[in-house]
């Protein structure tokens, strides 16, 4: 009988294990042929469980109905606050040029410090550079007042597929207008969801790293490691081999190949509301499986940078019954 053996639990991959900078992540995306936004955002909200038709062929369940639990995420329209052009230069993507449209929110200056009269957009003496560009982006902001009682935005880049005069052509047409989930998501593609993850402080090294606990005669360390590695060479602790306590979770996760089941609008509260967060009445997206990060933080979506082919999605039944 072979000897039982546990491995150290939590990935190693992601090292080292640091605070996130920023409570919300970049949203980059591979390029795409197709023109248009190649991601959105949405507040989490919470779980609940979908009655569909499965339409994944090859499965003990083709087209019977499944159950699955899913998470609903407050989408607001994502406002073009503005447009960024990039040129290839010898050390990547170098910033070419910016316009800012005229429109500015008032919840914006919680988050910059802007002129009280902006200057016009400076569109005409871009378009003439066009041909420079290797990327255009969108510069927006979300606005959480529709979702929750946050007041501050988000302020990001949002990626465009197509050529680079195409990016500028659909980029030039939308500044100072709005992004709904439906531009730039459809229902039964797969997207990569992106977050900061939950947050759980300083931690020791048995719940970090799942070590086992000593029994009561180890010199009267229980929850420690036991040992730091070789005595006499190398003569020191090597790097990224000892599982030390330290910060656990509030760090950047990417969860690949979340099928969107639907998009809409309209009130798919459960009786009572979500939990710590409340109603969802505006637009929203329904994204099978779980998603990093806790409830109220926003979550980037993606185009899937590995995505099968979309599959249909023929919905039955939403559960809106009381979580409390």
């Amino acid at each position: 009988m072979g000897r039982w053996h546990k491995p150290v639990k939590g990935s190693r991959a992601y090292w080292p294990r640091k605070r996130a900078d920023r409570i919300y992540p970049e949203l980059s995306s591979p390029p795409a042929k197709s023109p248009g936004p190649l991601g959105f955002a949405g507040y989490k909200a919470g779980m609940t469980q979908v009655l569909f038709i499965d339409a994944k062929k090859g499965t003990a369940t083709t087209g019977k109905e499944v159950v699955r639990a899913v998470t609903v995420l407050a989408a607001p329209p994502l406002v073009v606050q503005g447009i960024r052009c990039y040129r290839r230069g010898p050390n990547g993507l170098t910033e070419c040029g910016t316009v800012l449209s005229e429109k500015v929110a008032k919840d914006l200056r919680r988050k910059l410090t802007l002129p009280e009269k902006p200057a016009p957009p400076r569109i005409e003496e871009l378009a003439k550079k066009a041909g420079e560009f290797a990327a255009v982006r969108l510069i927006v902001h979300t606005q959480p007042r529709e979702a929750l009682g946050k007041k501050t935005p988000e302020l990001f880049e949002l990626p465009l597929g197509g050529t680079p005069q195409e990016q500028w052509a659909f980029a030039a047409g939308k500044i100072g207008q709005v992004l709904r989930p439906e531009d730039a998501l459809k229902p039964g593609e797969y997207v990569d969801a992106k977050a900061v993850s939950k947050g759980k402080g300083y931690q020791g090294p048995v719940k970090r790293f799942g070590i086992k606990i000593k029994n009561r005669k180890n010199k009267e360390k229980r929850r420690h490691v036991g040992t730091l590695g070789p005595k006499n060479f190398p003569d020191r602790v090597q790097p990224n081999t000892v599982a030390f306590a330290g910060q656990m979770g509030f760090q950047t996760r990417t969860e690949y190949n979340k099928r969107v089941l639907a998009i809409g609008k309209g009130d798919i509260t459960p009786a009572g509301g979500f939990v710590n967060f409340g109603t969802v009445t505006g637009d929203y997206v329904l994204v099978e499986g779980s998603v990093p990060g806790p409830k109220k933080r926003l979550i980037m979506l993606r185009k899937g940078v590995r995505a099968p082919a979309p599959l249909p999605v023929e919905i039955k039944q939403l559960s809106k019954e009381s979580q409390q």
